[in-house]
This record gives C-alpha cells, structure tokens and sequence, in this order.
C-alpha cells in the first residue's frame, strides 16, 4: 500500500491573503505544498516568480513541489531550487535538452520531475524513468485552474504505474487538473501517489477537512 499524497496548488488561494493560506495549509494533513510557475508563453497566463516562492516557503515547512509551465526551463531550474524548492518539474515539451535540464536540477539539489501535456503519450518517458524521481500527468490543460478533469489521463497513470513497477523504481506519480474527493480514490486506486488540488482544496467551506476528505477518498 502506497502513502498517499496531496499536494494543495497555491494557484487557487486567495493571492491577498498568500501567507494566511498558506499557514492553514502548514497547519493541514497535507504534505507538499504545490506552485505553479507560468510565464505567459508556454502557457497563456502568468503567474508566481522567485519572490512568491520564497515567501512562500518562509511560512510552511511543507516540502516545496514547484510546477514549472515555462519555456527553456534550464534558464531558470538552478534558481528556482536556490529559491526553495523541494523538487522542480519542468514539462518535456518546452525543452530542447531534457536531458541537460535533469542534470541541472539534480545538480542544485532538488529532486528533479518531468511533466507531461494532455496530447503528449506516456511513452515519451520510458528512456527517462530511471533519472527522475516524479512524473507529473496533466489531466487538463495547463494554465488554468478549475478546469474538468480529463478521464483519458487514468490510462497513463496506469502504464506509467506498470513501467515504474515493473523496472523496481522510486518513482512518484503525480496528477494535476480537476482532482477532487469525488475522483481522488479512484486515482489513488489507479496508481497516483500524489494529487494536486487547487480549486477543490480552496474553494471549500473548509479546506483542512476537505483535504482530509480528499486524502482518506
């Protein structure tokens, strides 16, 4: 039986209250804390830079699960992880050095994840599970928050599980986009060990027992 993980996304909190939810997440059942980093191109919207991230990091002890939607991640991976980040993910299709980019974060001392896009296969990932420590499923488009989840992306967590599984690695499999209590068991069930809630996280009446609802789904 795997752990399970939830991972609260600070993209769906109240950004003129930042350091109150982020502390009520501090005080949560959750484990990581979640920022996506957008910067207008690889994606539509902006969003957090380095500033944010470190304050963010200032008022949790949460292990800092940073989302990088922006191109040519190597730019940036080493501040980031400098900033406070636990692990840094890049997405594979906004690189032309994969590879380079692994190495950049391994070598800031993150932990280093690899995103992939609704449109992009699970396949894309095979040479690269035994020098990652997470894969990241889009289960809607990046970019935005509150989006539906997309059923398709249960099928990659499942030959991503069967890859993982079967070579014996220490691999995490996150998923992000329109996670809630209502299919958070079932992915769990899949083979994710870590979901990303924004929206169903902040948008309740009570986000610590929502969250406690989402993890014990």
């Amino acid at each position: 039986m795997r752990d399970r993980i939830l991972a609260p996304s600070m993209l769906s909190a109240d950004f003129g209250h930042l350091a109150d939810d982020t502390k009520m997440i501090d005080r949560s059942a959750a484990q990581w804390i979640h920022i996506d980093v957008m910067d207008g191109v690889f994606v539509p919207n902006i969003s957090f830079g380095f500033p944010v991230l470190k304050a963010i990091k200032a008022a949790s002890d949460k292990f800092c699960d940073v989302h990088l939607m922006i191109v040519e991640p190597e730019k940036y991976v080493e501040r980031f992880a400098k900033a406070g980040a636990d692990l840094v993910t890049f997405h594979i299709e906004a690189t032309q050095d994969v590879e380079g980019t692994i190495e950049l974060i391994r070598k800031s001392g993150a932990k280093v994840g690899i995103s992939i896009k609704p449109a992009t296969q699970p396949e894309v990932l095979d040479s690269l599970l035994d020098k990652i420590d997470l894969v990241l499923v889009m289960s809607v488009e990046p970019g935005f928050g509150g989006q539906s989840f997309m059923p398709n992306s249960v099928d990659k967590v499942k030959y991503l599980r069967k890859a993982i599984d079967e070579r014996g690695l220490n691999v995490t499999i996150e998923i992000d986009g329109g996670v809630s209590a209502a299919n958070a068991g079932m992915l769990y069930e899949a083979g994710c060990d870590a979901l990303v809630a924004g929206s169903a996280v902040f948008g309740a009446p009570d986000p610590k027992a929502e969250i406690v609802k989402i993890l014990n789904a």
